[in-house]
């Protein structure tokens, strides 16, 4: 059986919901005759460890084994679990406890942001009540401040090179580039490419800026296959750009966006698409879901 850690499981909980870690809390909320331990004691599980405990014995490991099977197939929400400490669990005390299981699935999707600005900023506030875990990266100093660093499912980082801050990425990332300095755009532009298995590249901007970063590459040796690989402008949704300028209205249409883009069939598979296939597809799935 797994050995449970020496952190609480109040403090797991905290950790792992800022996190994003796929966990599980077990709560005993009834009990009846001689149990182990009494209603409102608790532990977390992960599919690795355990924090603090419900009493042990086969009891806890019935439902440890449950917990992770859930979080196995994925099945996210409440699971009441029941168990005779005389009968299903082989155990000698004889009483009955009711377990319920919370499951939370943790952040299934990837996104990473480069660029702390006002656009920046925006979409992180927008992203925080949604399951993905952001990625923040940034290569100015002192950029990032107390709240940043105390929001769920969110890890800044201080940017000392593109090839660096994109080698580190998780496979399937939604990457968005939009940085305070041109330069750095393409540096992370290129860097991006690189990886075949992000699964978007958006860069923020206007029409002349993606030409002339489109040209640049194409003269540097870029196949017309890597660069339609680059979004650009983002948050355009039926290829339509708003008049509203202001970083909230942008970050919504880029939020937006990534909405439609996560919440594909994970049988399809979106790295190689051209932007405007990317965009048929989100336009396509609207018509069918309105």
């Amino acid at each position: 059986m797994t050995q449970p850690s020496a952190e609480t499981w109040h403090a797991a909980l905290d950790r792992l919901q800022r996190s994003g870690v796929p966990h599980v809390l077990a709560s005993q909320i009834t009990s009846a005759g001689s149990t182990p331990r009494e209603p409102g004691a608790r532990m977390v599980i992960t599919q690795e460890a355990v924090y603090d405990t419900l009493g042990g014995g086969t009891f806890e490991w019935q439902t440890i084994h449950a917990a992770r099977d859930f979080l196995q197939q994925g099945r996210a929400g409440f699971h009441l679990e029941a168990f005779s400490l005389g009968g299903r669990s082989g155990q000698c005390c004889g009483g009955y406890v009711n377990v319920l299981l919370e499951v939370f699935p943790g952040a299934a999707t990837n996104i990473a942001l480069f660029g702390a600005g006002h656009v920046g900023r925006e979409i992180v506030k927008l992203s925080e009540p949604l399951p993905w875990q952001v990625h923040w990266f940034d290569s100015r100093a002192d950029v990032f401040n107390e709240r940043d660093q105390q929001q769920s499912r969110l890890s800044c980082h201080t940017l000392s090179s593109a090839q660096e801050g994109t080698s580190a990425l998780p496979p399937y990332c939604h990457a968005l580039v939009l940085t305070h300095n041109h330069d750095e755009d393409y540096a992370l532009i290129t860097a991006l490419l690189q990886r075949h298995d992000i699964a978007s590249i958006g860069l923020i901007g206007s029409d002349s800026k993606w030409a002339s970063f489109r040209g640049r590459l194409q003269r540097e040796g870029y196949t017309a296959e890597e660069i339609e690989r680059v979004r650009s402008p983002i948050g355009c949704i039926h290829n339509t750009k708003l008049s509203n300028k202001t970083p909230y209205a942008i970050a919504l249409t880029v939020v937006t966006e990534l909405l439609w883009l996560t919440d594909k069939p994970a049988s399809l598979d979106m790295r190689g698409l051209e932007p405007n296939a990317i965009r048929a597809l989100v336009d396509d799935t609207k018509t069918t879901q309105s």
